[in-house]
């Protein structure tokens, strides 16, 4: 059976979840379960990054002690996948004994390679990026993600000789589908070209929270090399299929990474897709800029599938996207309420009146699955989405069409209800709770794309509850 391994990138618990983190997570999680209908054995790997100074300045802002405070914080990620129903095979904390261990390890093996050698470095640190940056990355002598000044570092440190796997990195990166969309492969591609790649500083000293560093414990692991190892820590399965990041931690995973790995033995991953931002008011959504949205509170609200649909729906997969409250309550009123749950409420109505009768479903026809598929595996999730939806259409177009509410035609209804059986297992790595909802009032158990075309077994079916309720004036 084939292998599916994917992960989203892992969290700073220096704050609460916001919807930018809620949205990869759901966005990763939509992968991992089409994979599965596919009959993958698929393997979906989150979790938070727990070692990094911003972690600690939080705590200490917060005038709480630093391991309890990244325990509370850590704990809050993990309720976000429960309440989002984020379907993660395992989530690793960069504190566990398990992720500490395999850093050391593989640290020590690119130090065994001849890719580590002692030196100074002097330059500007980005607390909020945990990254060295240089002048020319600053706007107005400010860090353009964090909207806040670097501070000045001069310290004897480690560095891993990156600029040795230039001309291969430069390789993987004129394949165009090691990284995705191809505008952000050009990016990186264009930067290295027109300045090349310099040594990577990679450990921090006097500093009492982080790995210590497996060859000279006056130092601890620069928080970006640990942070990378969790893909290989929480897994006994590697390479990676799929990396699904954000694009402000691209340079990290599409350069760093695989330099790492070439250095340390590892085959590398195979794709790395590149997600937007999600803005409000066009703005990024930030815990440094202090306009987080509580995606936890969002899901309670409105419900985890409504948010699921809405996030995925609302935003081209690998561009910036705006939030709203008003977009998501329309989304859910417009399609969810009164095109999907409204032709699964008729023709459940229906069918419990006037019955089924078992005939070629001609209307099934009309679903592009194809297309549906490729789409998905293209990782245009949200194109998969449109598509299934205008399938959706087209069924209450011909529940419109047909009137079965007058003929009392029950191969119509079944040709309705076969089809509604399509559109649930469809929809269920978008909104698995009501993918399994619909499932059941027509009796099967969603397992695999292939029971679309298996036809559906015709039982007593009865009026479906009201799917989506429509959501009042906030």
């Amino acid at each position: 059976m084939k292998k599916f391994y994917i992960t989203t990138a892992i969290d700073y618990v220096n704050a609460a979840p916001h919807v930018g983190q809620a949205y990869e997570k759901v966005c990763t999680d939509v992968i991992a379960r089409f994979h599965r209908l596919l009959g993958e054995t698929v393997f979906f790997l989150t979790g938070t990054d727990e070692n990094a100074q911003k972690n600690v300045l939080a705590a200490k802002e917060a005038n709480e002690d630093v391991k309890k405070f990244i325990d509370k914080n850590a704990a809050k990620f993990k309720e976000l996948c429960k309440v989002l129903n984020i379907s993660n095979d395992d989530f690793i904390r960069t504190t566990e004994t398990r992720h500490i261990k395999k850093s050391q390890e593989i640290f020590k093996k690119i130090h065994k390679a001849g890719d580590i050698y002692k030196g100074v470095y002097e330059g500007l640190y980005c607390t909020g990026c945990e990254a060295f940056i240089t002048k020319k990355d600053l706007i107005d002598g400010k860090c353009p993600e964090h909207n806040k000044k670097p501070i000045r570092i001069k310290e004897e440190a480690y560095f891993f000789r990156l600029s040795k796997y230039k001309n291969e990195i430069l390789k993987l990166l004129r394949k165009k589908d090691f990284v995705s969309p191809d505008d952000k492969r050009k990016e990186i591609l264009t930067r290295i070209e027109s300045e090349g790649l310099i040594d990577l500083c990679v450990s921090r000293c006097k500093l009492d929270w982080g790995i210590t560093c497996p060859i000279d414990k006056n130092y601890k692991i620069y928080v970006w090399i640990d942070a990378l190892v969790n893909y290989i820590s929480g897994s006994k399965i590697w390479p990676a299929n799929l990396h699904v990041i954000g694009k402000g931690i691209n340079w990290f995973h599409s350069v760093i990474w695989p330099a790492l790995l070439l250095s340390a033995g590892y085959k590398l991953p195979k794709k790395i897709f590149v997600h937007g931002y999600l803005t409000i008011g066009g703005q990024k959504i930030s815990k440094s800029l202090g306009n987080v949205i509580d995606p936890i509170y969002l899901a309670k609200k409105y419900g985890n599938d409504a948010l699921r649909y809405f996030l995925v729906r609302e935003i081209p997969f690998g561009s910036d996207g705006d939030f709203s409250e008003k977009a998501l309550v329309e989304r859910n009123n417009n399609e969810l309420a009164d095109k999907l749950g409204n032709l699964v409420s008729r023709v459940t109505a229906l069918t419990e009146k006037y019955g089924v009768k078992k005939c070629d479903n001609k209307l099934l026809k009309k679903l592009n699955l194809k297309e549906i598929k490729n789409y998905m595996l293209k990782l245009y999730i949200d194109r998969a989405l449109s598509e299934i939806f205008a399938f959706v259409d087209i069924c209450n177009e011909y529940v419109q069409k047909q009137k079965p509410w007058q003929t009392h035609d029950s191969k119509i209804l079944y040709e309705l209800a076969d089809s509604i059986k399509a559109i649930a297992i469809l929809l269920w790595p978008f909104m698995p709770n009501t993918a399994e909802k619909i499932a059941k009032q027509f009796f099967f158990e969603i397992k695999s794309l292939e029971q679309i075309k298996k036809p559906l077994t015709v039982k007593k079916i009865k009026k479906a509850a009201i799917l989506f309720e429509k959501i009042k004036n906030r």
